[in-house]
């Protein structure tokens, strides 16, 4: 039980005025972390250009490296090849004293060391000086003696751990390997050289990324402003502020967005006070009969009446403001069935000039005892049966007449006439009153909406009559007429299968 009362005292509790909750959502907005989209943005943005320019530099600096070595070792082999050749037409008596010569002669020995080898594989002479008989063990020149062709070798030095790059050209004589010539250089320089080139495309990397930072901050701001601007908006609508503006300052599609945002806070405004409005009118159409009656109802109860003409005069009044508040409840109850999608159709194949004449005739009568002369104009030609809901359509017309009562009777004169215009029939009811201001015209049908008019009504007549036009298929237009006054025009089409 005590849980019981509990839930119930929740069920009962007041809403929160707007203002207070507009206060309880800015506070709450005020402690969500804010700027997360900047900042994940930017690091995307950076992150991606980084992995570009990491490829960039890394395929960059391999193509210099490659560059370089097939440089160097094109220079060797070529060069290893003309010593070789020098050699092919000396002894082997005069090998070893020709190739002294040609080491002391060679002029870029401070670069390039040369070595002369025997057949064996065994230095004979170095420029180095330093290596004269060791045996050299890369594939290089083992490859030279056993091929007879120019090898090459890139790679560690396996006596000193240096990295290097070697030619080796064999010396033939009379179709015998007698020697081999050797150039040899050290990736030092090529490395160092290497070293100084990644560190210049790092650095212009380093610059690019910082650009691309800089230029992703200023496109974030350019983006992110807005939109942050449009959120705190669409915020205040949230929290009530409606009607709330913002300044467009783009025509790309964030001015799109600004301008549906604003014309939604419009139309929002819109609707809340139509909604005030109606909720205003209908308490006040609703008072005005229920007071009428209670009244009346009172003083023929406490027998204040005797005179049998007032007292029916009284019970006149009392049927009459029943029925205008019955008519009122009805068009309440036909816009909520609009408004939910309860509103269905009775199609049948009805006569539709019976119907109107219906109408006119319930009309008639009412009118002239309102000194208010209505005129129906029959059909020349007998009209075809059309498909239709007959309690909806002539609701349609004992709507449009009591219109015509409201807004134009002053006219003294209305006028209904029925007729054949191609496939449809068109009634019109015209009245010959004031009009409707040509502002408020394409505003008319709209739910809610009385305009400038004085005249008693909820607003969703008209409303209610446009819908059950449509869902026959047909089309209701409210104009001025020419010389005054307003008619409405009603177009059904013609034939059962049209609904």
């Amino acid at each position: 039980m005590e849980q019981e009362g509990r839930g119930k005292r929740r069920k009962n509790r007041p809403a929160k005025p707007k203002t207070e909750q507009a206060e309880e959502f800015q506070q709450e907005a005020g402690k969500r972390p804010r700027g997360k989209l900047r900042w994940r943005w930017l690091l995307n943005t950076l992150a991606a250009t980084l992995v570009v320019v990491a490829i960039a530099v890394t395929a960059f600096s391999l193509a210099m490296y490659s560059y370089y070595s097939s440089t160097i070792l094109a220079t060797l082999e070529s060069k290893a090849q003309t010593a070789a050749g020098m050699f092919r037409n000396y002894t082997e008596v005069t090998y070893l004293y020709n190739a002294r010569q040609f080491v002391n002669q060679f002029e870029e020995k401070a670069t390039i060391e040369v070595q002369i080898l025997n057949a064996s594989g065994r230095v004979l002479i170095s420029s180095t000086m330093d290596i004269s008989g060791a045996s050299v063990d890369t594939s290089d020149v083992a490859n030279a003696i056993a091929s007879k062709r120019v090898e090459s070798y890139t790679g560690p030095d396996l006596s000193t751990g240096d990295h290097i790059i070697a030619a080796s050209a064999p010396v033939v004589y009379n179709g015998t390997v007698v020697g081999v010539v050797r150039m040899v250089t050290s990736l030092r320089q090529v490395e160092a050289q290497m070293a100084r080139i990644i560190a210049a495309t790092s650095g212009v990397g380093l610059v690019i990324l910082i650009a691309m930072g800089l230029i992703a901050s200023y496109f974030i701001k350019s983006v992110l402003d807005p939109v942050i601007r449009v959120t705190e908006t669409a915020k205040r609508i949230a929290t009530g502020s409606y009607g709330v503006q913002m300044e467009s300052r783009s025509n790309d599609e964030m001015g799109d967005l600004v301008d549906a945002i604003n014309d939604m806070s419009m139309k929002i405004d819109q609707a809340e006070r139509t909604q005030s409005e109606f909720i205003s009118s209908v308490s006040h159409e609703l008072r005005t009969p229920l007071t009428a009656i209670s009244g009346w109802a009172e003083t023929l109860y406490n027998g204040e009446v005797r005179d049998a003409a007032d007292v029916k005069k009284g019970m006149g009044i009392i049927v009459s403001e029943a029925q205008r508040l019955t008519r009122m409840v009805e068009e309440l109850l036909e816009f909520s069935r609009m408004e939910t999608g309860r509103f269905n159709l009775s199609v049948e194949p009805i006569d539709i000039l019976a119907e109107l004449e219906d109408a006119v005739y319930t009309y008639r009568e009412f009118f002239r005892r309102k000194n208010l002369e209505l005129d129906y104009t029959e059909c020349d030609e007998e009209l075809p049966i059309i498909s239709g809901d007959p309690e909806r359509l002539r609701q349609v017309f004992c709507n449009l007449l009591d219109n015509a009562d409201k807004h134009g009777g002053s006219g003294g004169r209305i006028e209904v006439s029925v007729g054949r215009e191609e496939d449809d029939v068109v009634i019109r009811i015209r009245d010959h009153g004031p009009g409707v201001p040509e502002d408020e015209l394409p505003y008319i049908k709209y739910k809610f909406y009385k305009g400038s008019s004085k005249a008693r009504g909820s607003g969703i007549g008209l409303a209610v009559c446009d819908e059950i036009i449509n869902s026959h298929n047909g089309e209701l237009d409210i104009g001025n007429a020419p010389g005054g006054g307003c008619v409405a025009t009603i177009r059904l089409p013609i034939g059962v299968e049209n609904v």
